[in-house]
């Protein structure tokens, strides 16, 4: 099959065109290298420079015609979001609208949406959470991506086009990026490397489901003939607070200074926890890796990197 990845030299999706290209498909990406590198972008993949609210982008469609889109080009970061709310809402929205209208134009016949776990729900605290709990983001990037998730409902129910949404926790990995969800283990990583202290914000009892980036990628590639038109919850359903996160990373490290601590951020959510049941149940997926096993390969790529 041929897909289409967007933000494919990003972190996660590099990843996921990595894997698709192993398994034998044909991968074009479109990105606009605005937070994804090059250096990330596997040379069997057709690549085209553009931003995912350029109409130009029609022209790809009409060439390549794709059979599926794996849409992850995304503005992701929160504090951009809540600074620029019509920036975050043009490319999450204007463009997530541009590219299903050419799903449409261009018969694709499937659409793998990233969607976040870690905002969609905004500070509820029925943990772990299941994906039919009620949606109350709380920043303008939970907003955006919650809003996708109902722009798919109305292409499949009027277009027929289907799709799967992923909601991701906190993701990481080998390529990531110290700004994203889960930018806490790269930034760790690279001040033990480099001997710098390492200051918490509050007391690091605040704590997240972190997922590794490779069981994410499995969980798009059985996305691929599974759960059409739903949501899925992809995470550990289980939490690590930033104590034991500094803890593992500390041990695998060697590292010898202990943490700092400085007052908390506000709007810092204290607990996040998805449920991965339904995922289980109707992807087949779950997570394989353990957090010391993901933690100890992230490490000794950012080391080597």
């Amino acid at each position: 099959m041929k897909f289409l990845v967007t933000g494919g030299a990003g972190f996660i999706a590099s990843h996921v065109v990595d894997k698709l290209i192993d398994e034998g498909h044909e991968v074009v990406i479109i990105d606009n290298l605005s937070s994804g590198k090059k250096k990330n972008l596997n040379p069997k993949a057709k690549f085209y420079k553009i931003d995912i609210r350029d109409k130009k982008i029609e022209n790809i469609f009409k060439k390549e015609k794709p059979d599926i889109v794996n849409h992850h080009a995304a503005q992701l970061d929160v504090r951009v979001s809540v600074d620029r709310p019509e920036y975050d809402a043009d490319i999450n929205l204007m463009g997530l609208l541009n590219v299903l209208n050419n799903c449409v134009k261009y018969n694709v016949k499937k659409i793998i949406y990233v969607s976040s776990g870690g905002v969609v729900y905004g500070d509820n605290q029925n943990f772990p959470l299941k994906e039919d709990e009620p949606k109350a983001p709380i920043s303008p990037y939970g907003i955006t991506k919650w809003t996708g998730e109902m722009y798919l409902q109305f292409y499949s129910n009027i277009h027929k086009l289907k799709y799967t949404a992923l909601r991701y926790s906190n993701v990481y990995g080998p390529r990531q990026d110290p700004h994203g969800e889960a930018g806490v283990v790269a930034i760790f990583s690279r001040k033990m490397i480099n001997n710098e202290d390492i200051v918490i914000f509050g007391d690091g009892t605040q704590s997240r489901d972190f997922v590794f980036v490779k069981d994410v990628v499995n969980a798009n590639i059985l996305s691929i003939n599974n759960g059409d038109n739903e949501a899925f919850n992809i995470g550990t359903s289980e939490t690590t607070s930033v104590n034991k996160l500094f803890k593992i990373l500390k041990s695998i490290s060697g590292f010898k200074k202990d943490k700092e601590n400085t007052p908390s951020r506000p709007g810092e959510l204290q607990k996040n926890c998805i449920s991965n049941k339904k995922a289980k149940k109707l992807l087949g997926w779950k997570p394989t890796y353990s957090l010391e096993e993901g933690l100890k390969i992230t490490f000794d790529w950012i080391k080597e990197n």
